[in-house]
């Protein structure tokens, strides 16, 4: 469990994610949990612009797939809310990225299931009071890494 306070500190964890994600050898799929306004979107932000994006980072509510080309790799930030049927991420070319070598950060992953690859982590924020919390699982051994580095750079 990672505390969370205030926006400086959600900030704070997505340098942190970012670190562990630049010192990982291969892709990470993560589903990014919570409630509406928990701080999933806001912590892929941060992450984004962590890893070099110095342009807007928006919220793919609408495009439910947004790019970054990042460090060599691409970083897709998807946000399945407003999905309406699974089937319309094939359309998306969801099935195309290189998940050994991209990065993927899903919010409402549950929306995508038997369409998008199998999370190696997932990182679910929750109200705490007047804050949040992060709290990780992992579910592969790339999971398992990314914990690891994660560890390393807080």
């Amino acid at each position: 469990m990672i505390a969370l306070a205030d926006a400086a500190a959600t900030d704070a964890l997505g340098r942190h994610i970012a670190a562990a994600l630049v010192g990982l050898d291969s892709g990470l799929v993560v589903s990014l949990a919570g409630e509406l306004g928990a701080g999933k979107t806001a912590l892929a932000r941060a992450t984004i612009q962590a890893l070099g994006h110095d342009g807007h980072v928006v919220s793919p509510s609408y495009t439910l797939v947004e790019p970054y080309p990042l460090k060599g790799r691409t970083f897709y930030h998807l946000d399945l809310y407003r999905l309406g049927d699974p089937e319309e991420l094939e359309f998306l070319g969801v099935r195309e990225i290189d998940t050994g070598r991209d990065w993927v950060f899903v919010e409402w992953a549950e929306r995508g299931t038997g369409f998008l690859p199998t999370p190696d982590i997932e990182l679910e924020m929750v109200y705490a009071g007047t804050g949040r919390e992060a709290h990780a699982s992992a579910y592969s051994d790339a999971g398992k890494r990314f914990l690891y580095e994660l560890g390393e750079a807080t």
